[in-house]
């Protein structure tokens, strides 16, 4: 489902001021530059971020770089006023936009969300979207206001997740798509031919998911089979890796399968109950989970607990 509407032939420059950093950004870059009716008017790198490539970009093609550890500060604001944008856009920036900044170019300020708004507002939405045992994604191009990405819907897909997705491969979808869904909303902006949606027309609560720390990655084998398997693939590479104690030495699981027809029944939680030519099987709450992929310099036998 897409949420947004479609596009005539633009009659003017669409002049944008790019907030950006990463691979995110990068890609939206190359999409953006490619269009003769666009126009990068600078680019603010996320403080310190020092982003070879952002730098590179802005080097090749005569774009000013900026960078500062308070965008709303009336010093920067009166720097980027000078470029006379139409629009400012943030792709992976990290920095909150303020009133004053908000209003500075006549269309106001977007930024591109890899989460289904007003659902999933936050951080490490693609890792709490498979925790949460969603069967899909959503990606919105949204407009800035004075929350925390709460402004009206400009443009929003959802994307599939099935079993065998996981935290990488629902990162490559986002990478690709985020930068895709941001250059087709400008495209609906310079035709001025589309609508936005309210987010509490949608649902009038919506939710926050959290920034996950250092600990969020241990396994509590109390949890179901099925709750554990989501765990590990949301946070398998590039994250922390899913991790758990046996023999006092630790344990990281990158992979599992979940058997939908293994059976249910009572035995110790987190104890291994089954060994296979690459892995093993441990009983969860309701049910046992194979484990293929792992990291572990010790041996393991049938028997043998994990704790946490």
């Amino acid at each position: 489902m897409i949420i947004g509407g479609g596009c005539s032939s633009p009659n003017k420059i669409l002049k944008i001021g790019y907030f950006a950093d990463g691979i995110w950004a990068h890609n939206a870059f190359k999409k953006i530059i490619q269009n003769p009716n666009m126009q990068i008017s600078f680019i603010c790198t996320r403080y310190g971020s020092n982003d070879k490539i952002l730098a590179k970009f802005a080097k090749d093609y005569g774009i000013e770089l900026l960078e500062d550890k308070d965008i709303n500060s009336p010093k920067f604001i009166a720097k980027i006023a000078k470029f006379n944008c139409d629009i400012l856009v943030s792709m992976s920036f990290d920095q909150i936009f303020k009133k004053q900044l908000i209003n500075l170019t006549p269309l106001k300020a977007i930024n591109c969300h890899a989460g289904a708004l007003p659902f999933y507002r936050g951080r490490n939405i693609l890792n709490w979207a498979l925790i949460n045992d969603e069967k899909s994604f959503g990606i919105t191009v949204h407009y800035i206001d004075e929350g925390i990405d709460t402004g009206d819907i400009i443009l929003q897909k959802f994307y599939q997740i099935s079993d065998n997705d996981d935290y990488n491969t629902l990162l490559q979808t986002a990478h690709t798509e985020c930068a895709n869904l941001l250059c087709q909303a400008l495209e609906m902006m310079l035709s001025k031919d589309f609508k936005t949606t309210k987010q509490s027309s949608i649902d009038k609560y919506g939710f926050y998911c959290t920034q996950r720390k250092i600990g969020d990655e241990i396994i509590n084998w109390n949890q179901t089979a099925r709750e554990i398997f989501n765990l590990i693939r949301a946070i398998t590479h590039p994250g922390p890796i899913a991790r758990t104690t046996l023999k006092d030495k630790e344990m990281k699981i990158s992979r599992a399968i979940y058997h939908l027809d293994a059976p249910n029944y009572k035995c110790i939680n987190g104890a291994i109950v089954g060994l296979t030519s690459n892995g093993f099987w441990v009983k969860c709450k309701d049910k046992a989970l194979e484990i293929t992929e792992f990291k572990y310099d010790d041996k393991i036998k049938i028997g043998d607990r994990f704790t946490w």
